[in-house]
Order: C-alpha cells, then structure tokens, then sequence
C-alpha cells in the first residue's frame, strides 16, 4: 500500500483499465521516464508513487496504479491496492481510451464521489482513436463532466490539461494551513513542555513539536522549550506570562498544575487534532469515554509505525487511563499505519484516534469515515487523555469561542 507519509505536495492518482496509457500520461507529465511502459497491458502491478514538478504547476506526487480491470486471484489483490489509494488522493485522472465506458469506468466514478475526490476524465491515445461526439455527450450524461482529450504521442492539449489540472486540484491540497495562526499575536510567548522519555527519538524531538516550534516562528512569537520539571522553576525566575502553554498529552496533570490557571493550556496532539482531525466529531465523541460499559470494545488507531516501548501510549497508556477512568472492564484493539481494522468499525464502542502528524489531514478524515458514518463516536489521543485526567475543558478552551473569549 502506498503511504502518504510525510509528503505534504498534492496526490494525484492515476485510474483506468490495463493498457490505456496510464504510465505513459504519468512520463508525459512529467517529461522523464519515470514509470515502465509496455504493450503488454498488465506492467503496473502495484500502486506506485512517483514526486516530481509539472512544468507550470508546480511539485506532486503522481500514483501510478493498477489496471481496475486485472483480472484472476492476483488480480483482484492489485485491484484493492488501487482502490485503497483513493485514501490518500487530492486528485484523479480517470484514463480512458476507444471511446469505451463500462462498468469499471462507472465503478471509479462512484468511488471517486464517494470519498470526495475531484477527478478528470481523460480520453488518451487520441492520436490513433479520437473521441467520438456522441462519447463525449455520454460521458457528459453519465458523469457530468466534460471529456478531455489527451495523446502522449503528439501531446496535444498539453497546456490545457496541466491548467485544467491546476483548476480541479483542490486548494487545500497545496495550501500550508497554521497550527497556530489564530491562537497568537506578534511577539507573544508560547511555552513548549516536552518531556523526554523512553519514546522521545534519541537526539531529536517529535514531529508535532518541531511543527509547533515552526509555526510559532513563522507567526513571529517567542518559543520556550521546557521539560516538565523544569516549568515552575522557570516561571518562578523569570516571571513571565506566557500566552498560551502547550503540553505532550502524558504529562498533562503535571503541565495543568504548573501552568497558571488564567494562562491558555492544550497539548501538541489536540492542536493536530484540530488542525487535520475532525474536530467537531472529537468534542461530540469525547464524553462519551463516561458511557463505556464492561465488554465494551475500543479501537485505537496509530497512524504511524514506530518502535513500541513497554509504556507505550496508545498500546498501554491510554487503554489503562480509560480502564481505571470507567472501572470497566473493556477491549482494546490498536492498528497502527493505515492497515486494515481487524472486524467491523460498528464492533466499536469508540474510536481514538492519534494526531496525526505522519499522514494528511485527507487520509485522517477518510481514516475516521466509516466510523463517523456507522455513529461510532470518535475522539483524539490527547482529547481523550485530557478527559480522564480531568482537564478536558481547559484543554479544549484555546478552540472553542466561550474559552477564546475568557482571554484574548
């Protein structure tokens, strides 16, 4: 399966049957030869991501998928594999050619709507078969788009296709959103508590922190990096008054009793989770952790694979908080990367989500699609660490409008 990860450039996946063009389109676009192209219809076996520039556009990552027509046990193994990367697609170019349309065609379409992706539908090999009017008005029909028509051969409409691209993509997909933007002024001072533990990278902090660390800067604040233990004597000294103090989600009793009450506090993981989670669904689904019940099963979903430490904290911590929270005796199931849930997301009283911070805010949404869909409340690895510690309203106060306006 092809991760997102940590590429944050626009995703554009390319669709279609099995010797329609798709690798040729991707070297056309491209204007190197970076995917294998072949006669013999089959070539592309598995999803593949390909960053590059398109001249006029600007960087991407192109996905490069397999044939939705293959065909046989392995087959059909290719054909989930570019289905599942509609995951993590901003865009999709639907490659078509002889003027046919069929059931694969209508197949992608309905996906593509379904998961909320914009998509063009491109007739290439125009040079040998061009479109016929009465294809053009049946795509028109059948999908309300217009046929675009498209040869890498003599690479015709070119410039039209790269600008068409540029206007379908949405805007989001290349935007740079601020973690923080909203929440701090011009020379304010931001507290970082960032403890060092057993699952800190050796040498390094973690991704979330140094994103905070960025954005504070680019927003022309202060930063001050702190370990937990290190807070009230800082504070005791200096005297400062911080306008906002964000905290890792584990030692967030430790951060509350430190930090003064009147100053903002949230944690690195909430930020992220209103950044790129659905925010509005966590602080509906948050509460709900008091309403579990004994046989209860709650899934955990960690979007990264990483080394897993005795005190893990979505595979012990979190799962021990609620259990000693609710004194119920309940199930817990962790999936980590984008993997596939081990039963029916309906199986779940809960799901909890983590930041985030190693995929897109597309792939997090899409993550928590079926569990939103099918009722199942779900929350936010900081949102739900917050809650049984007892500090959910303060935590969540930077973010809502009655707490915004207690102190700004």
């Amino acid at each position: 399966m092809v991760s997102r990860g940590r590429e944050s450039k626009p995703h554009i996946g390319i669709y279609g049957r099995r010797n329609n063009g798709k690798s040729s389109l991707i070297n056309s676009l491209a204007g190197q030869d970076i995917a294998i192209v072949s006669d013999h219809a089959g070539t592309t076996t598995d999803p593949v991501k390909k960053s590059f520039e398109i001249t006029g556009f600007g960087p991407v990552i192109l996905v490069d998928t397999a044939g939705i027509d293959d065909s046989g046990e392995l087959g059909q193994k290719r054909v989930e594999r570019t289905v599942r990367t509609l995951d993590l697609i901003d865009l999709a170019l639907l490659v078509v050619t002889e003027n046919t349309w069929g059931e694969y065609e209508d197949d992608l379409v309905e996906r593509f709507r379904n998961h909320d992706i914009p998509f063009i539908i491109i007739h290439n090999k125009s040079d040998l078969k061009e479109p016929a009017e009465s294809f053009r008005k049946k795509i028109k029909s059948l999908t309300g788009s217009d046929l675009f028509e498209f040869s890498v051969v003599d690479r015709r409409n070119y410039e039209d296709l790269i600008n068409l691209i540029g206007k379908t993509i949405p805007e989001h997909s290349y935007r740079t959103p601020t973690l923080l933007g909203d929440l701090i002024s011009y020379g304010d001072i931001v507290i970082l508590i960032t403890p060092i533990d057993v699952e800190a990278p050796a040498g390094r902090l973690i991704l979330p922190q140094v994103q905070a660390i960025r954005d504070i800067l680019d927003n022309d604040a202060v930063a001050i990096v702190l370990k937990e233990r290190e807070v009230d004597e800082f504070l005791k000294r200096t005297g400062i008054k911080p306008a906002l103090a964000i905290t890792d989600s584990q030692v967030f009793k430790k951060a509350d009793a430190s930090i003064p009450p009147e100053i903002p506090l949230t944690s690195f993981s909430i930020l992220l989770a209103r950044f790129k989670g659905d925010f509005e669904n966590y602080l509906k689904g948050t509460p709900r952790i008091s309403g579990l019940r004994d046989g209860d099963r709650v899934l955990l979903l960690e979007s990264c694979t990483h080394h897993v430490a005795c005190d893990d904290i979505g595979r012990t911590k979190i799962p021990r908080w609620i259990s000693n929270f609710t004194g119920k005796k309940i199930d817990y199931d962790v999936v980590a990367g984008l993997d596939l849930l081990p039963r029916p997301v309906t199986d779940y009283s809960l799901v909890i989500q983590c930041g985030g911070c190693m995929i897109t805010g597309k792939q997090l949404l899409n993550r928590l699609r079926a569990a939103i869909k099918a009722g199942v409340p779900v929350t936010n690895y900081g949102m739900a660490i917050a809650y049984v510690q007892g500090i959910y309203d303060r935590a969540i106060a930077p973010f809502t409008s009655a707490g915004k306006a207690s102190w700004l």
